[in-house]
């Protein structure tokens, strides 16, 4: 811990969390939201680039001139869609800041750029610290893949929704996509032995009981089901999307062989079934060691705030996959709560984000100062 810390604007804070939150900003839409924190950040000094993520897309990089950074404070930018255009907006009950991507990380994010202000305006503009703003993680992540692609950190303070618990791991991310065909007949003549529809039910059923049986540690989610649109038929395609969150030491291969030997054996069983397995997307968990010059500086800095340092798991998928595969090491660390995020009612504790933007004034200082 420094020896006299930096205090932040509780009050900048604040109103950045508010306008940020009534930007929308869904996944491919984060160009306003983008331009706005460009301009924010150069209008108070911060060597920010924009980093091309695609034609119309960029990420937001917040860099040294001269020196190189060794660890960068990642959050993402953009939020899911909106349950309701009308009513997204940033509202405020009491400590209580509700609206899209308060806590889903609207919150870190504001908090993170908050952290950088207090450094950059009390002249520590020299340390080996970054910060970036990402799109696209709660689509493919392109965000962070092009992130990574171009820079080359050590460590990460990822601002995910931890409810300010330190996650020094992480778990794996599994998505499944299934499709069924079928024969597409007039609906009162529908031979179920063709019906891509009921063979899709079916077969989810056997992944489930599966899921019931052998992974009682993660967590499945049935995300989508859907058919041809067929009118009074019986539909010639379906496609269902299953989510796996799995412990952080998941062997994701030989999951992915289990899965592949489960689906093998249905057909073989029931042969009159056309279906397809395809893993879309997999992210390996991990889990960091209760030790080194980042995670002890952490503890004081919990210590500092006479917070309890319980390390755990971040039970859900995020860029800090992204940021592992390429050889970072993602501590994840936020403010507010995992189970409001993507909800119609999503909000964050006001304090939580003035005291974690504290915390990672402190954590930024600190790391600089032990380097």
């Amino acid at each position: 811990m420094p020896d006299h810390p930096l205090k932040i604007n509780a009050r900048r804070l604040q109103q950045l969390l508010r306008k940020m939150v009534n930007i929308y900003s869904p996944p491919g839409k984060e160009n306003d939201l983008v331009d706005f924190l460009y301009s924010y950040l150069k209008r108070h000094g911060l060597p920010v680039v924009r980093q091309t993520v695609d034609e119309d897309r960029h990420n937001l990089i917040v860099e040294p001139d001269d020196v190189e950074a060794e660890l960068v404070m990642v959050g993402h930018v953009d939020t899911v869609e909106a349950y309701d255009l009308e009513s997204y907006e940033f509202g405020l009950d009491g400590d209580l800041a509700t609206g899209l991507g308060t806590a889903d990380m609207k919150g870190g994010c504001a908090a993170m750029i908050e952290a950088f202000l207090t450094l950059w305006e009390n002249g520590h503009t020299n340390r080996p610290v970054a910060l970036a703003l990402v799109v696209g993680e709660e689509d493919y992540g392109d965000g962070a893949q092009r992130l990574v692609r171009e820079y080359d950190f050590s460590a990460a303070i990822v601002g995910e929704p931890t409810d300010l618990l330190p996650c020094l791991s992480h778990h794996g991310y599994l998505e499944i996509q299934l499709t069924t065909q079928g024969k597409r007949v007039h609906a009162s003549v529908a031979p179920q032995a063709n019906n891509a529809a009921t063979a899709m039910l079916r077969l989810l059923l056997a992944y489930i009981e599966h899921f019931d049986r052998d992974f009682s540690e993660g967590v499945y989610n049935l995300r989508d089901l859907t058919s041809a649109r067929s009118g009074f038929a019986a539909p010639d395609s379906c496609e269902a999307w299953i989510d796996l969150h799995l412990p952080a030491l998941t062997n994701m291969g030989q999951l992915t062989f289990q899965l592949e030997e489960l689906h093998a054996n249905y057909l073989k069983e029931n042969p009159q079934v056309e279906a397809a397995l395809h893993f879309n997307t997999i992210h390996a968990g991990y889990e960091l060691p209760q030790k080194g010059p980042l995670v002890d500086l952490l503890r004081k800095v919990f210590d500092h705030h006479q917070m309890a340092f319980n390390p755990t798991s971040f039970p859900s998928h995020s860029d800090a996959n992204t940021l592992w595969a390429a050889g970072i090491k993602p501590i994840l660390l936020g403010p507010g709560q995992l189970e409001k995020a993507h909800t119609a009612e999503e909000m964050v504790s006001l304090s939580q984000v003035k005291l974690a933007a504290q915390m990672y004034t402190d954590l930024l200082l600190g790391y600089a100062r032990e380097d």
